[in-house]
């Protein structure tokens, strides 16, 4: 009898492709933030979270070196995460507004937040064979069965990301390629929404980039788009 396949989640926490990533996670779990100098760190490969059958997939770049990285949950403990769940909450995706901790109570309706690095890199910024390296997880996850109604995508490599597997899939898709920005919306033949949101990154929420306002607009827009209102 062959033994059974490990699920995705264990998969993603398991791997080790990217020497120089898991080296940086480790790192920062072991010399931390003074302001957290007394946490555990997580300091792996961060798993997806919220409902596998959710309709609407939400993917971010990759885990913050003192927020998922720390946490062990996707956008928990970092400035990103607060404007991200408090959105939800407002939306109608949390059942609560805050993300501090993976004990914190907080759950997802109707959504999945994954990434499309699975380790915190340095600078925030992975490398091209490290993205390739993560894409076997995000194309799993975009194309479950049955799959996603909305695909929301927090940032422009995101964006290309998203739109690299979805012609991979099928060529034909490529027709309804739209250009990264904020609000930019396709609607594939099969019915499947994709929609495109500045990335709430503190690069972007401090100089004025993304305000509440125009990020609370995109999960109006999916509301409308999963026929929630």
């Amino acid at each position: 009898m062959s033994a059974p396949t490990s699920s995705l989640k264990d998969r993603i926490i398991s791997c080790r492709q990217c020497s120089r990533l898991i080296e940086h996670c480790q790192s920062i779990a072991r010399t931390k933030k003074k302001m957290f100098a007394d946490w555990e760190y997580w300091g792996k490969p961060v798993p997806n979270f919220g409902e596998d059958s959710a309709e609407l997939l939400i993917i971010g770049l990759a885990p913050a070196a003192h927020g998922a990285n720390r946490t062990g949950r996707m956008f928990t403990g970092d400035q990103s995460g607060v404007w991200l769940y408090r959105a939800l909450h407002r939306a109608g995706y949390a059942n609560q507004a805050h993300s501090e901790h993976s004990q914190d109570h907080l759950k997802l309706k109707n959504c999945l937040i994954t990434a499309v690095c699975h380790c915190a890199p340095p600078d925030n910024k992975p490398r091209p064979d490290e993205i390739n390296n993560c894409t076997s997880f995000l194309k799993e996850t975009m194309c479950s069965t049955p799959p996603r109604k909305l695909i929301l995508a927090l940032g422009q490599i995101a964006w290309t990301a998203i739109w690299k597997i979805l012609i991979e899939e099928n060529n034909e898709n490529k027709k309804f390629f739209v250009p990264f920005s904020h609000g930019a919306e396709s609607t594939l033949p099969d019915g499947r929404h994709i929609v495109a949101s500045y990335h709430p990154s503190q690069q972007n929420t401090f100089t004025g980039k993304l305000s509440e306002g125009s990020f609370d607009s995109i999960f109006t827009r999916c509301n409308q788009l999963l026929n929630r209102i």
